[in-house]
């Protein structure tokens, strides 16, 4: 995993809490790897080998440019993550590292993708948002009704948690401030499980 900054931001951790959906403006291959450019609000504040939350993939910032900059996704979060599926004109959830100082507004992610999954559905409920998904259970990752999990880089509360599959409720603020408003059936997303229940899982299976 790439270095992330150091200073007074905390060493690639992050929270969840999603900061702008960035346009991407520009993709290129470099051998087994590809370049994506990015355009938000924030970029002329970034500087080169610094962190940031790409869909809930961290990646280390290679260049800044006025409004845009660069990161480097290798091969293998290109074969774990939905980066590779990015295309010039798709909105990716954008959060920087954490400050030392900062509030814990979501839950500690580290930016580590661990699978994909699926969206099987999309419903409206009186003015929020249900997103139903699935994933490969035999990859020894699980949910826990009222856990939490990362979508896409997003701090989400499970609900309705069944064997390879949840929900989550997503509000107003989310659905417009993240491209949750552009996910529908059939889309694929990250996923991040919560580390202390990786943890738990882990020491279940040694014993």
């Amino acid at each position: 995993m790439p270095v992330g900054a150091v200073g007074k931001r905390l060493k690639i951790m992050f929270s969840g809490i999603v900061e702008e959906a960035a346009t991407v403006t520009a993709i290129k291959q470099d051998g087994g790897n590809i370049n994506i450019s990015l355009r938000c609000s924030f970029a002329h504040e970034l500087k080169i080998d610094q962190s940031v939350s790409h869909n809930g993939v961290c990646l280390t910032v290679v260049s800044v440019e006025d409004d845009t900059y660069v990161v480097t996704a290798v091969r293998e979060t290109l074969e774990k993550s939905n980066l590779g599926l990015l295309a010039p004109g798709d909105s990716v959830n954008l959060e920087r590292s954490m400050k030392i100082n900062s509030l814990l507004d979501g839950h500690l992610v580290q930016g580590h993708v661990d699978q994909t999954a699926v969206c099987t559905e999309v419903r409206e409920a009186d003015g929020s948002w249900y997103f139903s998904f699935e994933y490969d259970e035999a990859q020894g990752n699980i949910t826990v009704e009222k856990g939490s999990i990362a979508v896409n880089g997003v701090s989400l509360t499970v609900v309705n948690s069944g064997n390879g599959s949840f929900q989550t409720a997503i509000i107003p603020y989310t659905f417009q401030h993240t491209n949750f408003n552009r996910i529908k059936k059939g889309d694929i997303v990250n996923l991040e499980f919560d580390i202390i229940g990786k943890y738990i899982a882990r020491l279940v299976i040694k014993n």
